[in-house]
């Protein structure tokens, strides 16, 4: 699979994240509708981290010559999903919605706007 294919398969999986991220972050928690995409959310969080770690960084130093420090946002998300799933299957509300909340600030809203920054391939496919 090339770099581009790949960055397609993650746009397609990181945007809806966004988007049901901010919802279950902003309505009240507990309801179906949050269990719901809920359910949906983390498949898709971290079929997303996964396919990162097949893209090769473009952009500053390199640890084996693939990973680049935004790597780690997507074992962020490779550890704090699952961690936040069995927080809450254990009623762990509050280890729940920590691990839930820096998967969004971190892997998406920081990783997110890393990925804008020049030199980095979104930046070039939005701005030129």
């Amino acid at each position: 699979m090339t770099l581009r294919s790949l960055a397609y398969l993650h746009l397609w999986t990181v945007v809806p994240c966004f988007f049901i991220g901010a919802f279950l972050l902003l309505n009240r928690k507990g309801t179906p509708v949050h269990k719901v995409l809920g359910r949906v959310y983390m498949p898709l969080m971290l079929f997303t981290a996964v396919a990162t770690l097949f893209m090769e960084a473009q952009l500053g130093p390199t640890l084996l010559g693939h990973f680049g420090f935004i790597h780690l946002f997507s074992f962020l998300v490779l550890f704090s999903i699952p961690a936040g799933f069995i927080a809450i299957r254990n009623g762990d509300i509050r280890g729940h919605q920590g691990s839930m909340k820096g998967v969004y600030i971190g892997g998406i809203l920081i990783a997110g706007s890393l990925a804008f920054t020049p030199g980095r391939m979104l930046h070039s496919w939005l701005f030129g």
